[in-house]
């Protein structure tokens, strides 16, 4: 592909049909459709809709089991049972991090996502296992995407001694946000949780996402304190809650202010619009002004068999469960796949504006909402004004 041509007869959400050119990886101008033939270098866009990248919020990469033979869940109920599953099959398992990594991620890239939030495991029993594994993924699809990662304490932080320390050393390594897990139900010590991870995102220059999955009153407290943190740290427009099933567990009269508190301080969520538990009031909440964004969260690995990394099927699932059937709230499942995830993720070049980086998707469809509902999979996704994947398949696999 050269530097510059034109992508002619696209309709940006489905508005009225442009051309759009794209010159060094950017998009460089936007005009009304021209007549004229398509020659040369141009791209006929065929009239199909085009939107910016997909935004993939919540993934665990390093964790995942794609690729290898189906391994039927072996869990427990609990979280705890969860974790320590997990920590055994990923004891067990031959096959490299980079390969199962990079099928899945390739598959998203495949199905549209272009800018992730990949959380990965500091384990002291691991070391840096996991985190050098998942720096080389980066640096081997560093012209196709943008990855950032969580240097996140899967099986706790002040349980486990050198967790902290591992951190540290992760967030040396270039990692750029520090996680957080359960302060209450797995540390059972939330005020220290919460200290060492706001002073190591204080003393890094760093973010913070902390998955939240305890429920009720419990759950309520430490958002309150998150939101305090947050205050107390001046890290406004830098922290995320993911899951935050509380937010869904009490009547709205309830959440208002703690949602009053979150917007005021640009604390960001992410859901998973998980099907067997409650998840925060998407449409209540965006009204207030927080941000929601979406995650697939474990794809296929020891916590689910789920998932396909799909972002245009998990803003249909948002939709399913929150009950969108008109486009206007459809439209907004798919804002929290795309523009809320990159505002979540601190992207400020991220659209169809002259000037940001052209990292596109072309869908057969209509309108967004037939997009989210249909989710075809003849799409054409453009990495930095490359032709990167076609018809859900990726050009050139770097496996």
């Amino acid at each position: 592909m050269t530097t510059s041509y034109w992508l002619r007869n696209v309709r940006p959400f489905g508005g009225n049909s442009e051309d759009i050119r794209i010159a060094e990886g950017r998009i460089a101008e936007r005009r009304p459709a021209s007549a004229e033939p398509i020659t040369g270098t141009d791209m006929d866009g065929q009239g199909q809709l085009l939107t910016p990248a997909l935004v993939e919020g919540h993934i665990h990469l390093d964790k995942t089991l794609w690729g290898l033979p189906w391994r039927p869940h072996s869990a427990g109920p609990t979280l705890k049972d969860r974790i320590a599953n997990e920590r055994r099959i990923l004891r067990e398992l031959e096959s490299p991090i980079a390969e199962r990594a990079g099928a899945l991620l390739e598959q998203c890239i495949a199905r549209g996502s272009l800018t992730f939030r990949c959380h990965v495991d500091a384990d002291p029993e691991l070391g840096l296992k996991h985190i050098e594994a998942m720096l080389a993924l980066r640096k081997r699809y560093a012209d196709l995407v943008d990855l950032e990662f969580v240097a996140f304490p899967q099986a706790g932080l002040i349980r486990h001694p050198g967790t902290e320390a591992l951190l540290r050393e992760a967030l040396k390594l270039g990692l750029e946000v520090v996680g957080g897990l359960d302060p209450c139900g797995i540390d059972n010590d939330p005020i220290a949780h919460l200290t060492t991870v706001f002073e190591l995102a204080e003393n890094f220059g760093r973010g913070v996402d902390i998955h939240l999955h305890d429920g009720g009153e419990l759950g309520l407290w430490q958002i309150d304190r998150i939101i305090a943190f947050t205050e107390r740290y001046r890290l406004q427009g830098k922290v995320m809650i993911s899951h935050a099933f509380c937010l869904g567990m009490k009547s709205w009269a309830e959440i208002r202010p703690l949602a009053e508190r979150l917007a005021a301080n640009r604390i960001s969520l992410m859901t998973t619009a998980p099907a067997e538990i409650a998840m925060p009031p998407f449409t209540e909440l965006i009204a207030a002004g927080v941000n929601i964004c979406l995650g697939s969260d474990g794809i296929r690995d020891a916590w689910s068999p789920m998932g396909n990394g799909d972002m245009l099927e998990r803003a249909m699932l948002l939709a399913l469960r929150c009950g969108m059937r008109r486009d206007e709230g459809i439209c907004t499942a798919f804002d929290a796949a795309t523009r809320y995830g990159a505002a979540a993720l601190g992207r400020d070049d991220y659209g169809l504006e002259t000037g940001r980086p052209a990292n596109l998707l072309l869908l057969p469809a209509e309108t967004l909402s037939e997009a989210v509902v249909a989710r075809p999979a003849a799409r054409t996704v453009i990495s930095r004004g490359v032709v990167v994947a076609q018809n859900g398949r990726l050009l050139e696999s770097r496996l």
